[in-house]
């Protein structure tokens, strides 16, 4: 009877014990299957802004705030390829410096003794110095540190030896470009792998996964979610902006001589390569115009004319766009004027600043380039009787800044940006005549991004004034004044550059005349006087 009594109770014991167990599984929750086709992306929080702003993650990427808990990273490196970001070393505009070696630059980003380094500060956002600190090594608090991209400009043009590196797509009209190792990332040409301030960014991680994520969503995939460059070659334009060309004289003498090109022997290459070449060519060509110093009272009444076969300078230049505000355009009257814009209608040449009529004259010169609309405007702010367009008769615009103003507003809206040239009253000084500045600024306050003056025969000073930078003279580009003064030896050509749509910045050429026609790049001495001069004159 025990025995039974046993056996009943121990058949009772299992049976609960049985029936707990079941009831204990049915309340735990049911483990989570992984799912093999979401993949976790951890990106580190100092990826650049606009890199963020720009990565689109699909349904199967998910991200997670944690390093070690990703299938794959995104951070600095080149094993796996995603993108390569250019950074600029800058520094506010009126600097002599044009560059540093990479060398240097890391060394004073060390803290070790960097012998004349032309800054005494590298500043930078967070972002920016936790991504060369990986590169780099740590930096030295005393020459380098962090602050807000939105005041690193401010800095800059506060504290004159202050330094800052940005990213390229934060690259401002106010910075001044600094090469590195002769290398920088405005240039036509540019070779980010070649350049050391390029960052790659890779991915980094599981490698049985890298490969199949790469190729759905890397550099080269598929469907590519991450921006692969900040500094896109094909949304970049470069103008070359000049000063006088008056294919006379001296000058032509010099080409009679030794060639038609011979005044661009050095300079040539500079206004080819640039995607928009600007010229002011003062002077109409004429099959009748006599040779150089052939008509004497001519040339000492400063009556002239440029023979046809002087036009293979222009071409040999890569000349774009004409700007006819010159002086010195209707000094052989109608026919002349009208016979050279035959010669730029052959060519494809546009023009502007006079014409036909003085509605032809007024209309904008339009390029659209790599996705970039340029307008070309300009007329001539001189006294009346040097611009002779008419509603029936050629010649340059004289300037009527309500109008003009107006055209501006108008190209605008259509999405260009802006370039306006005078052609304005004629100074042998640095400085900024008050005539000129207001007249500078009230295109500049209409719309214009750009304003440069084609009359001066000797650089002068520049301005930002309403995001616009206003050149008030840049020199001569072709002309013989080479015996009048030290200052009218010198020149610039500003090489402006648009990215995406904007005016981001300008590089100023300096040149130097060794002759009654051709000039050469300035030596670095040369170059440093000059910079100091105008910038001394421009008030910084």
């Amino acid at each position: 009877m025990k025995q039974r009594i046993l056996i009943v109770a121990l058949l009772l014991g299992f049976l609960l014990v049985n029936a707990c167990s079941s009831q204990l599984e049915t309340l735990q929750p049911t483990p989570q299957v992984e799912n093999s086709s979401v993949i976790s992306l951890w990106l580190p929080p100092y990826l650049p802004v606009e890199m963020t702003r720009l990565i689109t993650l699909p349904k199967d990427v998910i991200q997670v705030d944690e390093s070690d808990k990703a299938d794959i990273r995104l951070d600095v490196g080149s094993d796996y390829p995603v993108s390569t970001w250019s950074y600029a070393l800058v520094a506010q505009f009126p600097t002599v410096s044009d560059g540093v070696t990479l060398a240097d630059l890391q060394r004073f980003w060390r803290g070790e003794i960097v012998t004349n380094f032309p800054a005494n500060r590298l500043i930078m956002d967070g972002s920016t110095q936790a991504i060369f600190t990986k590169i780099w090594g740590e930096p030295a608090t005393a020459n380098v540190a962090s602050e807000s991209s939105e005041t690193l400009l401010t800095t800059a043009w506060r504290e004159k030896t202050t330094w800052a590196i940005i990213p390229f797509d934060q690259i401002d009209p106010q910075w001044k470009v600094i090469q590195v190792d002769e290398k920088s990332p405005i240039h036509k040409g540019f070779d980010p792998k070649t350049y050391g301030l390029s960052v790659p960014f890779s991915f980094i991680g599981k490698a049985n996964l890298i490969a199949d994520f790469s190729q759905h969503y890397g550099l080269n995939g598929t469907e590519p979610i991450f921006p692969t460059t900040n500094r896109d070659p094909h949304k970049m334009t470069v103008v070359a902006m000049t000063g006088v060309t008056a294919l006379v004289r001296g000058t032509a003498y010099m080409m009679e001589k030794y060639g038609m090109t011979y005044p661009a022997i050095d300079i040539g290459s500079i206004l080819r390569d640039a995607d928009i070449t600007h010229i002011s060519n003062e002077i109409p060509f004429w099959p009748n115009c006599p040779k150089p110093f052939g008509n004497a009272a001519n040339d000492k009444n400063l009556v002239f004319c440029s023979r046809p076969e002087y036009i293979q300078l222009l071409e040999a230049v890569g000349t774009d766009v004409v700007e006819l505000t010159g002086d010195h355009f209707r000094d052989w009257g109608p026919e002349p004027m009208l016979y050279t814009l035959d010669m730029y209608d052959q060519r494809g040449w546009k023009y502007y600043g006079g014409g036909r009529t003085l509605e032809d004259g007024e209309k904008p010169a339009l390029f659209e380039h790599n996705g970039n609309k340029i307008a070309f405007l300009g007329c001539n702010a001189k006294p009346e009787g040097y611009a002779t367009a008419t509603t029936t008769s050629p010649g340059a615009v004289h300037c009527d800044l309500e109008v003009m103003s107006q055209k501006i507003q108008e190209v605008v809206k259509q999405g260009y940006q802006p370039i306006f040239t005078f052609q304005h009253i004629e100074y042998y000084k640095y400085t900024a005549d008050p005539h000129l500045v207001a007249d500078f600024q009230k295109v500049a306050e209409a719309g214009a991004v750009i304003v440069s003056g084609s009359q001066a025969h000797q650089p002068q000073a520049l301005q930002f004034y309403h995001g616009a930078l206003l050149h008030y003279g840049l020199g001569n580009l072709f002309f013989d004044q080479f015996n009048e003064s030290i200052a009218q030896r010198k020149a610039f050509i500003d090489l402006h550059v648009f990215y995406n749509g904007k005016y981001i910045n300008t590089e100023l050429v300096s040149i130097m005349f060794i002759d009654m026609a051709r000039a050469r790049l300035m030596t670095s001495d040369e170059r440093e006087t000059l910079l100091k001069d105008v910038f001394f004159f421009s008030n910084w």
